[in-house]
C-alpha cells in the first residue's frame, strides 16, 4: 500500500524543502510510504509538498528500482494497493521509461471507494472508512506519534527522510521486544 502524508514546515525548516499542497492546504513537505500488509514500511521517501503524489512516487519507487530488478519474473506480481489521488496509467508509463520489465513484476490497483448510493444502502454519510486503506493509515498515525515528526523540524528532505525511518526502526524493534 502507498500513500502520502503532508506535514507543515516549522521556521527551521530550509527553503529546499518548503513547497504548498493545494490538495491539503499544507505549506511543508510530503512523505511517501510503502507499507506492507502490516503496516510496516518497504520504502520511504520525502519531497517537498507541491510535488504531486504520482511524482513522489515515481521518485521513491526509481530510487529502489533495484529491488523490482532483483526480484525474478517467475514470482507472482507485486500488487500495489494506491488511492484515487494516483494515476496508474501514468505511473506505469514513467516506471516503463526507468525499467522496461517492471510491470512484468508489479501491478497498480485503485482501492475501493465507496459510492454515495452504498453508503446510503448502510445507513452512511461523509466519510466511510475501507478496511484495506486503514493499515497504510494506520501507519501515517503511528508516525505523528514521534513528537519530532509531527511537523518538519529538519533543514534538509533527507534528514527528514532519514527521522521518518528511525522511527519505523524505533517502532519495529518495541514490537520485537513486547512478543
Amino acid at each position: 500500500m502507498i500513500d502520502s502524508q503532508a506535514v507543515k514546515n516549522t521556521c527551521n525548516a530550509s527553503v529546499e524543502s518548503k513547497g504548498f499542497c493545494f490538495y491539503k492546504a499544507t505549506n511543508g513537505i510530503k512523505r511517501h510510504l510503502a507499507v506492507d500488509i502490516l503496516g510496516f514500511p518497504f520504502f520511504t521517501h520525502c519531497t517537498k509538498a507541491s510535488i504531486s503524489d504520482d511524482l513522489g512516487l515515481i521518485e521513491m519507487l526509481s530510487i529502489n528500482i533495484d529491488y523490482f530488478k532483483s526480484k525474478p519474473i517467475e514470482l507472482p506480481k507485486i500488487t500495489i494497493l494506491i488511492d484515487h489521488g494516483y494515476h496508474p496509467e501514468k505511473l506505469t508509463q514513467a516506471l516503463e521509461q526507468i525499467y522496461p520489465q517492471i510491470m512484468s513484476k508489479i501491478q497498480f490497483e485503485l482501492s475501493a471507494k465507496p459510492s454515495i448510493a452504498e453508503k446510503e444502502a448502510n445507513g452512511k454519510s461523509g466519510f466511510v472508512p475501507v478496511a484495506a486503506r486503514w493499515v497504510i493509515e494506520r501507519s501515517n498515525a503511528w508516525v505523528e506519534r514521534c513528537k519530532s515528526l509531527v511537523k518538519n523540524f529538519d533543514w534538509t528532505l533527507a534528514r527528514a527522510n532519514a527521522k521518518l525511518k528511525l522511527c519505523f526502526i524505533r517502532l519495529m524493534l518495541k514490537r520485537l521486544t513486547t512478543s
